[in-house]
Protein backbone atom coordinates (compact mmCIF):
# COMPACT_ATOMS: atom_id res chain seq x y z
CA UNK A 1 0.00 0.00 0.00
CA UNK A 2 2.65 2.45 0.93
CA UNK A 3 4.44 1.44 -2.43
CA UNK A 4 1.57 2.42 -4.18
CA UNK A 5 0.97 5.67 -2.39
CA UNK A 6 4.94 6.72 -3.37
CA UNK A 7 4.43 5.36 -6.77
CA UNK A 8 0.57 7.78 -7.44
CA UNK A 9 2.94 10.60 -5.70
CA UNK A 10 5.24 10.49 -8.18
CA UNK A 11 4.17 9.90 -10.84
CA UNK A 12 1.47 12.98 -9.58
CA UNK A 13 4.74 15.12 -9.70
CA UNK A 14 6.00 13.98 -13.05
CA UNK A 15 2.54 15.15 -14.28
CA UNK A 16 2.67 18.47 -12.45
CA UNK A 17 6.30 19.21 -13.61
CA UNK A 18 5.33 18.07 -17.25
CA UNK A 19 2.25 20.25 -17.46
CA UNK A 20 4.04 23.61 -15.91
CA UNK A 21 7.61 23.26 -17.23
CA UNK A 22 7.88 25.32 -20.99
CA UNK A 23 11.32 25.63 -22.36
CA UNK A 24 11.63 29.67 -21.99
CA UNK A 25 14.41 30.94 -23.36
CA UNK A 26 17.62 31.58 -20.40
CA UNK A 27 17.60 35.52 -21.28
CA UNK A 28 13.62 35.38 -19.79
CA UNK A 29 13.77 36.58 -16.50
CA UNK A 30 11.07 34.84 -13.92
CA UNK A 31 11.31 31.78 -15.89
CA UNK A 32 8.91 30.07 -13.29
CA UNK A 33 6.95 32.84 -12.54
CA UNK A 34 5.93 32.80 -16.38
CA UNK A 35 5.23 29.16 -16.43
CA UNK A 36 3.16 28.83 -13.27
CA UNK A 37 1.11 31.86 -14.90
CA UNK A 38 0.87 30.08 -18.38
CA UNK A 39 -0.35 27.08 -16.59
CA UNK A 40 -2.72 28.84 -15.43
CA UNK A 41 -3.72 30.47 -18.44
CA UNK A 42 -4.02 27.02 -20.43
CA UNK A 43 -5.93 25.74 -18.14
CA UNK A 44 -8.39 28.26 -18.04
CA UNK A 45 -8.67 28.35 -21.83
CA UNK A 46 -9.04 24.60 -21.66
CA UNK A 47 -11.89 25.09 -19.45
CA UNK A 48 -13.50 27.78 -21.73
CA UNK A 49 -12.75 24.86 -24.53
CA UNK A 50 -15.21 22.40 -22.39
CA UNK A 51 -17.98 24.66 -21.41
CA UNK A 52 -17.95 26.00 -25.09
CA UNK A 53 -18.10 22.82 -25.91
CA UNK A 54 -20.74 21.13 -23.64
CA UNK A 55 -22.89 24.44 -24.58
CA UNK A 56 -22.59 25.81 -20.87
CA UNK A 57 -20.81 29.47 -21.61
CA UNK A 58 -18.92 30.85 -24.24
CA UNK A 59 -14.75 30.68 -24.78
CA UNK A 60 -14.54 34.27 -24.09
CA UNK A 61 -17.38 34.31 -21.28
CA UNK A 62 -15.03 31.79 -19.17
CA UNK A 63 -11.77 33.37 -20.07
CA UNK A 64 -13.21 36.37 -18.82
CA UNK A 65 -12.82 35.21 -15.13
CA UNK A 66 -9.10 36.75 -15.98
CA UNK A 67 -10.54 40.20 -15.68
CA UNK A 68 -12.89 39.70 -12.79
CA UNK A 69 -10.05 38.31 -10.90
CA UNK A 70 -8.11 41.60 -11.23
CA UNK A 71 -10.61 43.81 -11.00
CA UNK A 72 -10.60 46.95 -8.51
CA UNK A 73 -12.31 50.00 -6.93
CA UNK A 74 -10.46 52.80 -8.66
CA UNK A 75 -10.38 55.43 -5.12
CA UNK A 76 -8.04 58.42 -4.54
CA UNK A 77 -4.99 58.28 -2.73
CA UNK A 78 -2.46 60.86 -1.35
CA UNK A 79 -1.02 61.81 -4.69
CA UNK A 80 -3.71 61.12 -7.34
CA UNK A 81 -7.29 62.10 -7.75
CA UNK A 82 -9.44 59.55 -8.94
CA UNK A 83 -13.05 59.59 -10.60
CA UNK A 84 -15.29 57.73 -12.81
CA UNK A 85 -17.31 59.95 -15.12
CA UNK A 86 -19.14 59.36 -18.90
CA UNK A 87 -17.63 60.67 -22.24
CA UNK A 88 -20.38 60.83 -24.80
CA UNK A 89 -21.55 58.39 -22.94
CA UNK A 90 -18.61 56.14 -22.15
CA UNK A 91 -17.14 54.83 -18.71
CA UNK A 92 -14.18 56.48 -18.19
CA UNK A 93 -11.71 56.13 -15.31
CA UNK A 94 -9.98 60.07 -14.37
CA UNK A 95 -6.67 60.25 -12.84
CA UNK A 96 -5.52 63.70 -11.94
CA UNK A 97 -2.45 64.83 -10.04
CA UNK A 98 -3.63 66.38 -6.65
CA UNK A 99 -3.04 70.20 -6.96
CA UNK A 100 -0.89 72.00 -4.26
CA UNK A 101 -2.32 75.30 -3.87
CA UNK A 102 -1.51 77.83 -6.13
CA UNK A 103 -0.56 75.42 -8.71
CA UNK A 104 -2.16 76.93 -12.39
CA UNK A 105 0.26 75.64 -15.00
CA UNK A 106 -1.40 73.24 -17.65
CA UNK A 107 -0.66 69.82 -17.30
CA UNK A 108 0.14 67.11 -20.19
CA UNK A 109 -2.53 64.22 -20.61
CA UNK A 110 -2.60 60.26 -21.21
CA UNK A 111 -5.24 58.70 -22.97
CA UNK A 112 -4.53 54.71 -22.04
CA UNK A 113 -6.59 52.13 -23.81
CA UNK A 114 -6.14 48.54 -21.82
CA UNK A 115 -5.25 45.51 -23.72
CA UNK A 116 -6.91 41.89 -24.01
CA UNK A 117 -7.56 41.11 -27.63
CA UNK A 118 -10.75 43.46 -27.99
CA UNK A 119 -12.57 40.75 -25.76
CA UNK A 120 -10.64 40.65 -22.27
CA UNK A 121 -9.26 43.70 -19.67
CA UNK A 122 -10.42 46.56 -18.20
CA UNK A 123 -9.36 49.97 -17.05
CA UNK A 124 -10.68 48.64 -13.35
CA UNK A 125 -7.97 46.34 -13.30
CA UNK A 126 -5.03 46.36 -11.01
CA UNK A 127 -2.05 46.58 -13.44
CA UNK A 128 -3.92 49.31 -15.32
CA UNK A 129 -4.86 51.40 -12.46
CA UNK A 130 -1.36 51.01 -11.29
CA UNK A 131 -0.30 51.86 -14.53
CA UNK A 132 -1.84 55.13 -14.65
CA UNK A 133 -1.23 56.25 -10.93
CA UNK A 134 2.96 55.40 -12.10
CA UNK A 135 1.86 58.11 -15.19
CA UNK A 136 -0.13 60.62 -12.65
CA UNK A 137 2.95 60.23 -10.32
CA UNK A 138 5.87 60.48 -12.48
CA UNK A 139 4.98 62.34 -15.65
CA UNK A 140 2.10 64.68 -13.07
CA UNK A 141 -0.18 64.36 -16.23
CA UNK A 142 -4.07 63.63 -16.36
CA UNK A 143 -4.57 60.14 -17.26
CA UNK A 144 -7.92 59.35 -19.09
CA UNK A 145 -8.48 54.93 -19.43
CA UNK A 146 -11.50 54.03 -21.20
CA UNK A 147 -14.33 51.26 -20.04
CA UNK A 148 -14.77 50.90 -24.21
CA UNK A 149 -17.34 47.90 -24.77
CA UNK A 150 -16.02 44.27 -25.51
CA UNK A 151 -16.39 41.34 -28.08
CA UNK A 152 -17.96 39.19 -28.35
CA UNK A 153 -21.04 40.79 -27.00
CA UNK A 154 -20.16 44.41 -29.02
CA UNK A 155 -17.94 43.25 -32.52
CA UNK A 156 -16.25 45.42 -34.27
CA UNK A 157 -16.56 48.71 -35.14
CA UNK A 158 -18.01 48.99 -31.58
CA UNK A 159 -14.97 49.13 -29.24
CA UNK A 160 -13.13 51.38 -31.80
CA UNK A 161 -16.02 53.96 -32.41
CA UNK A 162 -16.34 53.91 -28.38
CA UNK A 163 -12.63 54.82 -27.88
CA UNK A 164 -13.39 57.10 -30.72
CA UNK A 165 -16.14 59.45 -29.40
CA UNK A 166 -14.28 59.47 -25.91
CA UNK A 167 -11.19 60.89 -27.75
CA UNK A 168 -13.51 63.18 -29.51
CA UNK A 169 -14.89 64.63 -26.51
CA UNK A 170 -11.69 64.86 -24.27
CA UNK A 171 -10.06 66.67 -26.90
CA UNK A 172 -12.88 69.99 -26.64
CA UNK A 173 -10.97 72.80 -25.66
CA UNK A 174 -13.81 73.47 -22.90
CA UNK A 175 -12.68 70.07 -21.52
CA UNK A 176 -9.12 69.76 -21.79
CA UNK A 177 -10.10 73.41 -19.76
CA UNK A 178 -11.88 71.96 -16.83
CA UNK A 179 -9.14 69.45 -16.09
CA UNK A 180 -6.13 71.67 -16.78
CA UNK A 181 -4.70 70.13 -19.71
CA UNK A 182 -2.47 71.46 -22.27
CA UNK A 183 -3.93 71.19 -25.92
CA UNK A 184 -0.66 71.08 -27.18
CA UNK A 185 0.57 68.26 -24.95
CA UNK A 186 -1.72 65.09 -25.41
CA UNK A 187 -0.64 61.52 -26.28
CA UNK A 188 -2.53 58.08 -26.92
CA UNK A 189 -1.64 55.18 -25.62
CA UNK A 190 -2.43 51.58 -25.44
CA UNK A 191 -1.08 48.00 -25.15
CA UNK A 192 -2.03 44.89 -27.56
CA UNK A 193 -5.60 45.25 -28.39
CA UNK A 194 -5.03 48.81 -26.99
CA UNK A 195 -2.21 49.91 -29.33
CA UNK A 196 -4.47 48.88 -32.39
CA UNK A 197 -7.20 51.36 -30.55
CA UNK A 198 -4.50 54.07 -30.07
CA UNK A 199 -3.33 53.72 -33.61
CA UNK A 200 -6.50 53.40 -35.65
CA UNK A 201 -7.78 56.52 -33.48
CA UNK A 202 -4.85 58.73 -34.57
CA UNK A 203 -5.23 57.76 -37.96
CA UNK A 204 -9.05 59.14 -38.03
CA UNK A 205 -8.30 62.20 -36.11
CA UNK A 206 -5.60 63.10 -38.69
CA UNK A 207 -7.96 62.79 -41.69
CA UNK A 208 -10.76 65.33 -40.22
CA UNK A 209 -10.27 68.54 -41.11
CA UNK A 210 -12.11 70.08 -38.26
CA UNK A 211 -10.54 68.44 -35.53
CA UNK A 212 -8.37 71.61 -34.02
CA UNK A 213 -6.64 70.08 -31.38
CA UNK A 214 -4.58 67.10 -32.40
CA UNK A 215 -2.69 64.85 -30.62
CA UNK A 216 1.21 64.77 -29.78
CA UNK A 217 2.35 61.73 -29.52
CA UNK A 218 1.38 57.75 -29.98
CA UNK A 219 2.54 55.36 -28.03
CA UNK A 220 1.85 51.80 -29.25
CA UNK A 221 2.87 48.62 -26.62
CA UNK A 222 3.37 45.76 -28.81
CA UNK A 223 0.56 46.48 -30.91
CA UNK A 224 -1.36 44.33 -33.46
CA UNK A 225 -1.79 46.00 -36.24
CA UNK A 226 -3.04 43.66 -39.28
CA UNK A 227 -6.00 41.37 -39.77
CA UNK A 228 -5.06 40.28 -43.44
CA UNK A 229 -1.68 37.80 -42.84
CA UNK A 230 -1.73 35.55 -39.66
CA UNK A 231 0.87 34.05 -40.50
CA UNK A 232 4.01 36.05 -40.41
CA UNK A 233 7.09 35.26 -38.91
CA UNK A 234 6.53 36.82 -35.73
CA UNK A 235 2.83 34.45 -35.95
CA UNK A 236 5.29 31.57 -36.33
CA UNK A 237 7.93 32.14 -33.83
CA UNK A 238 5.54 32.66 -31.47
CA UNK A 239 2.89 29.88 -32.30
CA UNK A 240 3.32 28.42 -28.71
CA UNK A 241 4.49 30.85 -26.51
CA UNK A 242 3.18 31.25 -23.04
CA UNK A 243 0.54 33.26 -22.48
CA UNK A 244 -0.10 34.10 -25.63
CA UNK A 245 0.06 31.98 -28.83
CA UNK A 246 -0.89 31.96 -31.90
CA UNK A 247 -4.50 29.99 -31.32
CA UNK A 248 -5.75 32.88 -28.57
CA UNK A 249 -4.36 35.67 -30.90
CA UNK A 250 -6.39 34.38 -33.92
CA UNK A 251 -9.43 33.62 -31.51
CA UNK A 252 -8.90 37.12 -30.13
CA UNK A 253 -9.17 38.38 -33.98
CA UNK A 254 -12.44 36.31 -35.37
CA UNK A 255 -14.39 36.97 -32.01
CA UNK A 256 -13.61 40.90 -32.62
CA UNK A 257 -15.59 40.63 -36.02
CA UNK A 258 -17.82 37.73 -35.35
CA UNK A 259 -18.87 34.87 -32.99
CA UNK A 260 -19.30 32.56 -36.41
CA UNK A 261 -16.74 29.70 -35.88
CA UNK A 262 -16.30 29.65 -39.67
CA UNK A 263 -14.28 32.50 -39.31
CA UNK A 264 -11.97 31.64 -36.90
CA UNK A 265 -11.14 28.33 -38.71
CA UNK A 266 -10.55 30.33 -41.64
CA UNK A 267 -8.04 32.75 -39.73
CA UNK A 268 -6.72 29.51 -38.49
CA UNK A 269 -5.64 28.40 -41.74
CA UNK A 270 -5.38 31.73 -43.11
CA UNK A 271 -7.72 31.60 -45.67
CA UNK A 272 -9.98 34.35 -44.95
CA UNK A 273 -9.05 37.03 -47.27
CA UNK A 274 -11.40 37.52 -51.03
CA UNK A 275 -10.36 40.00 -53.61
CA UNK A 276 -10.92 42.77 -51.97
CA UNK A 277 -8.91 42.18 -48.63
CA UNK A 278 -5.99 41.00 -50.41
CA UNK A 279 -5.60 44.14 -52.85
CA UNK A 280 -3.89 45.47 -49.75
CA UNK A 281 -1.65 42.45 -49.01
CA UNK A 282 0.91 44.41 -50.51
CA UNK A 283 1.39 46.58 -46.80
CA UNK A 284 1.88 43.21 -45.17
CA UNK A 285 4.35 41.36 -47.37
CA UNK A 286 7.77 41.88 -44.66
CA UNK A 287 9.95 40.26 -47.50
CA UNK A 288 9.46 43.29 -49.59
CA UNK A 289 10.40 45.76 -46.68
CA UNK A 290 13.11 43.83 -44.82
CA UNK A 291 16.62 43.29 -46.23
CA UNK A 292 17.88 39.82 -47.22
CA UNK A 293 20.06 39.18 -43.89
CA UNK A 294 16.86 39.76 -41.83
CA UNK A 295 14.71 36.73 -43.53
CA UNK A 296 16.86 34.29 -41.78
CA UNK A 297 14.58 30.85 -42.03
CA UNK A 298 11.11 32.21 -43.13
CA UNK A 299 9.68 32.74 -46.77
CA UNK A 300 7.18 35.05 -47.89
CA UNK A 301 3.77 33.22 -48.75
CA UNK A 302 1.20 35.33 -50.37
CA UNK A 303 -2.04 33.78 -47.70
CA UNK A 304 -4.57 32.02 -50.11
CA UNK A 305 -7.45 34.47 -51.82
CA UNK A 306 -11.17 33.02 -51.21
CA UNK A 307 -13.99 34.29 -53.14
CA UNK A 308 -16.47 35.74 -51.33
CA UNK A 309 -20.45 36.16 -51.95
CA UNK A 310 -22.65 39.58 -51.54
CA UNK A 311 -19.30 41.40 -49.60
CA UNK A 312 -19.55 38.45 -47.39
CA UNK A 313 -16.50 36.46 -46.70
CA UNK A 314 -17.46 32.64 -47.77
CA UNK A 315 -19.23 30.59 -45.01
CA UNK A 316 -18.56 33.22 -42.46
CA UNK A 317 -20.97 36.06 -41.02
CA UNK A 318 -18.69 39.27 -41.54
CA UNK A 319 -18.49 41.77 -44.43
CA UNK A 320 -14.40 40.58 -45.88
CA UNK A 321 -13.83 44.02 -46.10
CA UNK A 322 -13.62 44.74 -42.36
CA UNK A 323 -10.43 43.08 -42.79
CA UNK A 324 -9.06 45.92 -44.41
CA UNK A 325 -10.77 48.77 -42.58
CA UNK A 326 -8.26 50.57 -41.14
CA UNK A 327 -9.72 51.20 -37.87
CA UNK A 328 -9.45 47.00 -37.53
CA UNK A 329 -6.15 47.01 -39.12
CA UNK A 330 -4.32 50.07 -39.20
CA UNK A 331 -1.14 49.44 -40.67
CA UNK A 332 -3.56 48.76 -44.46
CA UNK A 333 -2.89 52.74 -45.32
CA UNK A 334 0.03 54.23 -47.47
CA UNK A 335 3.18 55.56 -46.31
CA UNK A 336 1.77 59.32 -46.52
CA UNK A 337 -1.09 58.58 -44.83
CA UNK A 338 1.31 57.69 -41.86
CA UNK A 339 3.54 60.34 -41.97
CA UNK A 340 1.08 62.83 -41.39
CA UNK A 341 0.68 61.14 -38.12
CA UNK A 342 1.73 62.13 -34.35
CA UNK A 343 5.60 61.15 -33.80
CA UNK A 344 4.60 57.16 -32.43
CA UNK A 345 7.06 54.99 -30.11
CA UNK A 346 6.35 51.23 -31.12
CA UNK A 347 7.58 48.82 -28.54
CA UNK A 348 7.57 45.17 -29.31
Amino acid sequence: MRFGSIILFVALCSFTAYYIYEPIPEEIEERWKLMLTNSFFRSLSNLADLSELLGLKDYMGVMYFITLAEKVVPVSDEHVKVTEEKFDGVEVVLYQPKQRGGETELRRAVIYLHGGGWCLGSSRMSPYDLLARTIVTKLGAVVLSVEYRLAPAHHFPVPYEDVYHVVKHFLQKGVLAQYSVDPGRIAVSGDSAGGNLAAAVSQQLQREPGQQVQLKAQALIYPVLQALDLNTPSYQQNQDMPILPRTLMVRFWSEYFTSDKALFRAMMANTHNNPESSRLLKFVNWSAFLPETYHRKYNYSAPAVVQGVGGEAVGMDVPSRAFADPRASPLLVPDSALRSLPKAYVLT
